[in-house]
């Protein structure tokens, strides 16, 4: 499932920034802040599909990680089914990041859509990107397709790209977590002890 090329590269940015630089719970353990804020906000943008993207300084690490934390609440409301609490955190968003879209081209690059204008900073242009990208999901079909990983102590967020939809976890690492202590919990229930 597609929304588009670029809403496609930015919702992704925005999932990995979330599960990057925010603190939680990861595949059954704790999940602290980064102490290399800059290397791993680096490295979740350029694994989401930017490999270009410039090593960030830790300032604007540090700018993108209290994005990533309000991104981390339109996926915790989608989550909770408050699509009206997520739409107001993404127009918050939105707003504050200015979030207007242009055509633009470089790098000899053809004309293409950013989300940004040119004069942002390098934080508020992702969370601009990531905010609009929220929203044309949010304003569609398939705003249920956002989520949070539903196996125990994960809090990593997710978006379902599959044909039917049904995604629950971040990853296979978490669903297969789960299937095994639902295996080992039946055949512990089939045990009859003397």
């Amino acid at each position: 499932m597609d929304f588009n090329s670029h809403t496609d590269g930015v919702v992704r940015v925005a999932v990995a920034l979330v599960n990057a630089l925010s603190p939680g719970e990861r595949r059954g353990r704790p999940f602290p802040r980064p102490r290399d804020l800059a290397g791993a906000g680096t490295e979740a943008l350029r694994g989401a599909g930017y490999p270009d993207q410039a090593k960030l300084t830790e300032n604007e690490a540090a700018e993108l990680a209290g994005i990533a934390a309000r991104l981390r609440e339109v996926f915790e409301a989608v989550a909770a089914e408050d699509i009206d609490a997520a739409a107001l955190k993404v127009n918050d968003l939105l707003t504050e990041t200015r979030a207007r879209p242009s055509l633009q081209r470089h790098d000899g690059e053809p004309w293409h859509l950013h989300f940004h204008g040119p004069d942002g900073t390098m934080a508020a242009d992702w969370g601009a990107s990531c905010a609009t990208g929220l929203a044309i999901v949010l304003g569609g079909d398939f705003r249920d397709r956002l989520g949070v990983c539903t196996a125990p102590h994960c809090d990593r967020v997710y978006v379902d790209v599959s044909r039917n939809g049904t995604r629950r976890f971040c990853g296979t690492a978490c669903q297969n977590r789960v299937k095994t202590a639902a295996f080992r919990a039946r055949e512990a229930k089939g045990k009859v002890t003397p």
